[in-house]
């Protein structure tokens, strides 16, 4: 069915016509410098569009929440985990809501995390939810940066790479990218490249407006018109819009932001007594409670931090005046590892931990062990993993303490902190001759329901040379670990997770 919104006007007054069932295949950029009229250009389409497709906004200032008022977009808190994240999101696509998710609020790395985890969570989806939907990023510069800012460098990457899966392998997922930005030069180049159609707006800087021509297929000497463009003006292109640059005005909206633009406003006339007015205090100020600023920490010395850290009792809090606190249990190494180990039982034993990120799962670990009152430092995040993983392949304590399972472990360290679960899964099947894990177990080991991400991790590992993925004659699966001399028996890939146990049994 082809769908034709109104975007607004072209020279002459003929209507601006969006071809929304397009645009489901070949994604959108907007690109304009602020104050331009980008979030316009946004509602606009949002409102045209809204009786035909649902609709994802990841909105990080909370200006598209009053679409909730006139078309039932249900707005979603950014301030959650990231695991509550992934589930709204992926109940989203299966009761096919419109939504906004709203990071007003955050600061930029916890608006980075949101956005990523939720749109990891559409992208994630079961294939039975695979309907088309709407995706539209404001100021998308700020989730696809070309390059590092004030951010840490993890969430930098878990936010790129959400956004590139957007808008490079979202098409056959039912996800449409329409991601607007301030500069192209501040997006990353892989995520602007996969958009076909383009809405470019009025720009001032050389290097945007080279860029803007060079999507458009302008000549160069053409760059200078986006300078004269007026608000709410921009060229269009693409085969959701037109097959040659034109000119559009976008046109009205129903819905407003919240937030606004400046205007100028008469100041008030001139107080007689204007010195008493400002520097005599409003009797209700003594009654209105204070807001307490919180200042920045200036940076201790290493050596007072260490120093500190040694003493039983913190230096600040007298010895005299120091509550008896209960003594520490004194435990063996061994009877230590044994109560880190069932903590660590409890965790993994829940259904929903393979489901959970690393760092969730850690600060669980980190609580839980304090709850218990275990002595000696905590385990660092890094010695989690690995246990975490170790624990996931189901190894025995004779298969742990055999030279093979040595030569696994020293394999393991080439490979990332994220895919060693998968990896010492893999291996210990093939040291026990077990049926390769289906796609579905793959998946799960990995934390994600994709089996089409699984069989990418298998061809991974093939491309580092770690395993040798082949079929018997009946077109099962065999995986091979030519370091070991061993692989695994033949299993079906398309197989129920948890089907091989019974595969095994027989």
């Amino acid at each position: 069915m082809q769908v034709g919104i109104d975007m607004g006007t072209v020279a002459g007054g003929t209507p601006a016509s969006l071809d929304i069932e397009e645009l489901l295949a070949t994604r959108l950029l907007v690109q304009g410098n602020s104050g331009s009229g980008k979030s316009h250009l946004l509602r606009r389409l949002l409102e045209q569009s809204a009786p035909w497709v649902q609709q994802v906004v990841i909105d990080p200032e909370g200006d598209f929440v009053t679409l909730s008022e006139k078309y039932g977009h249900v707005v979603v808190d950014g301030e959650r985990s990231e695991a509550e994240l992934s589930g709204i999101a992926n109940r989203i696509r299966k009761n096919r809501v419109s939504c906004v998710l709203t990071l007003e609020g955050l600061d930029l790395e916890e608006q980075m995390r949101a956005a990523a985890a939720f749109l990891n969570g559409l992208f994630d989806a079961d294939r039975d939810y695979w309907y088309p939907v709407l995706v539209v990023v404001d100021e998308a510069q700020m989730f696809a940066p070309a390059v590092a800012g004030d951010v840490s460098e993890e969430a930098r990457k878990q936010s790129l790479g959400a956004m590139t899966n957007l808008m490079c392998r979202g098409r056959k997922r039912g996800l449409a990218g329409v991601i607007a930005t301030q500069r192209l030069a501040k997006l990353a180049k892989n995520v602007a490249a996969e958009a076909s159609n383009f809405l470019m707006g009025r720009t001032f800087l050389d290097i945007d407006m080279a860029r803007a021509a060079d999507l458009l297929g302008m000549d160069r000497r053409q760059a200078e018109m986006f300078r004269d463009l007026k608000r709410g003006n921009f060229v269009a292109l693409g085969p959701a819009l037109s097959r040659r640059p034109m000119p559009i005005v976008i046109g009205n909206v129903e819905t407003s932001a919240r937030s606004s633009s400046p205007k100028l406003m008469p100041l008030p006339e001139a107080y007689e007594d204007v010195e008493d007015l400002i520097f005599t205090p409003d009797p209700e100020e003594f009654t209105r409670p204070l807001v307490a600023r919180r200042a920045t920490p200036a940076p201790r010395p290493t050596t007072d931090i260490l120093a500190e850290l040694s003493r039983s009792t913190p230096a600040a809090m007298p010895l005299a005046a120091a509550e008896p606190r209960t003594p520490q249990p004194v435990l063996s190494a061994e009877e230590r590892e044994d109560r880190l180990m069932a903590v660590m039982s409890e965790i993994l034993d829940d259904p929903q931990s393979a489901y959970r990120t690393d760092a969730v799962l850690f600060q669980d670990f980190l609580v839980r062990s304090r709850m218990r009152r275990l002595p000696g430092p905590p385990l660092s995040l890094g010695e989690f993993r690995r246990r975490t993983a170790i624990a996931r392949s189901g190894v025995d304590a004779a298969m742990a303490a055999s030279e093979a399972w040595e030569t696994v472990l020293s394999l393991s360290n080439s490979v990332s902190d994220d895919l060693q679960g998968v990896f010492l899964m893999m291996a210990k099947a093939a040291l026990t001759g077990e049926p390769c894990p289906s796609d579905a177990r793959i998946a799960r080991a990995y934390g994600t329901h994709s089996a089409r991400r699984a069989r990418r991790l298998l061809g991974y590992f093939e491309e580092q040379g770690l395993v040798v993925v082949h079929s018997d004659f009946s077109g099962k699966r065999i995986v091979a670990f030519p370091d070991l001399q061993a692989e695994t028996a033949p299993g079906s890939a398309d197989a129920p997770d948890g089907a091989e146990a019974g595969l095994a049994a027989e």
